[in-house]
Parts: C-alpha cells; sequence; structure tokens
C-alpha cells in the first residue's frame, strides 16, 4: 500500500519498533492525526487464542467510560410495550414486521446497531443472511439481544462497543477521536484493556496479550507494550 507524505513524515517522528507506554502511545497517535477531519482513533489487539476452537472464543462487549464520540444509529425491533420504551430511551428506529419488511424489500441499512427483543429473534433470524456480512445481527453476547430494552438502547448510545476475535486472533475496536483528550483516550484504552483481559478463556496457554496496536484512521500504528498486561 502506498502512503502519501503526510502518513510517511508520521511514521518517520517516532521509533516504530518500540514498544511504547499508553500515556505514549496516546500522546504519538494523536500527534500525529493530522487530516482534515476528527480521526477515529483504532485498537488493534492480537491474542494468544485460537479462535477455531469454541473454547478459546473471546467475545462481548462493554461501555467505554467517555463513549466513542461517534453518533450511533440504533434500530430497535421489538413488539407491544417494548416499543414505547424504546423510543423513550433514545432509538432512532423503532418497529417490528415493518421494519423487518424495510430491511428485506428495500435493502435499507441507514442504522449501526441492530437491538432485538427475545420473541423477535425468530423472525429476524432470517436476515441472517443480509445483517450477518454486515456485522448487525443482533447477539445474547453482545447485549443486543435482551428483553432490557431500554438499557440497552441507552448502553449503545452512550458508547458501547462489542469486541469479537476476527480469524486471525484479532481483535478491532474503535475506542475514540483525535479530538478527545489523552486522559479520555487512556482511560478507554485500559477499560478495553481490562474487560479483554477478564474474559480470557481458561483454555488460553502462554502469553494471552501478543500485541497492541493504537492507530489513528489516517496515521500509522503505534505498539504498545503488552508484557505490562
Amino acid at each position: 500500500m502506498k502512503h502519501g507524505k503526510r502518513y510517511k513524515a508520521a511514521a518517520e517522528s517516532f521509533d516504530r519498533s518500540q514498544l511504547y507506554d499508553i500515556p505514549e502511545a496516546c500522546t504519538l497517535v494523536r500527534n500525529n492525526a493530522k487530516a482534515k477531519f476528527d480521526e477515529s482513533v483504532e485498537l488493534h489487539i492480537k491474542l494468544g487464542v485460537d479462535s477455531r476452537h469454541a473454547d478459546q472464543q473471546v467475545r462481548g462487549a462493554t461501555v467505554l467510560p467517555n463513549g466513542t464520540g461517534n453518533d450511533v444509529r440504533v434500530l430497535v425491533i421489538t413488539q407491544g410495550d417494548k416499543i414505547k420504551e424504546a423510543e423513550d430511551a433514545g432509538a432512532d428506529f423503532v418497529g417490528s414486521d415493518e421494519m423487518i419488511e424495510k430491511i428485506q424489500k428495500e435493502n435499507w441499512f441507514d442504522f449501526d446497531v441492530l437491538i432485538a427483543s427475545p420473541d423477535m429473534m425468530g423472525k429476524v433470524g432470517r436476515l441472517g443472511r443480509v445483517l450477518g456480512p454486515k456485522g448487525l445481527m443482533p447477539n445474547p453476547k453482545s447485549g443486543t439481544v435482551t428483553p432490557n430494552i431500554a438499557q440497552a438502547v441507552q448502553e449503545t448510545k452512550a458508547g458501547k462497543v462489542e469486541y469479537r476475535l476476527d480469524k486471525t486472533n484479532i481483535i478491532h475496536l474503535l475506542i475514540g477521536k483525535a479530538s478527545f483528550t489523552e486522559e479520555a483516550l487512556e482511560q478507554n484504552l485500559l477499560s478495553i484493556l481490562d474487560t479483554i483481559k477478564k474474559a480470557k478463556p481458561s483454555a488460553s496457554k502462554g502469553q494471552y496479550f501478543r500485541s497492541i496496536t493504537l492507530t489513528s484512521t489516517m496515521g500509522p500504528g503505534v505498539k504498545i507494550n503488552p508484557a505490562k498486561f
């Protein structure tokens, strides 16, 4: 991949082979986020597990203390009294069968998170082919299939993030914006590392955190010392 002058200058501004402490990494990432828009700050964590085995899966969700900085559009598919509950909690779109039909017939995906009540999953499950590849399929492990609709909506709006391993045993996460203070980024980063540490499978042997990289949307990655976690 070819990089522009701005990226190359940022990459040459620090030693990319060095392992940094969290405060140093946050400073470097913020200083090198020089695009004309507010760059996202992303965290990439390689774990010492094998995602091919069911007993070594690492997946869940947590609310970041300072949110993600993104305005998350929430769709709730439910019925009965839960519809008003979702609306009152701040969901952007709420409905029942008509929302499922809208996705099916209009190929509508103007939302970032789909939350469903358990009694609707029989119907929502039929959307798996279109929702799955987009990462929008609700799941109990991420808290997006739940009878506690209001709580799920409020947490999502407040900065709830889902984490899960990809096929290469890496977790990719958005943890904030370059406009965040370094303290806010540090708090979010430490919070998610602590959550993932607590989710360590008993079947995982050896070093759990293999590598931790922090980067902005357009900037080079900064390696964080995984040995401290």
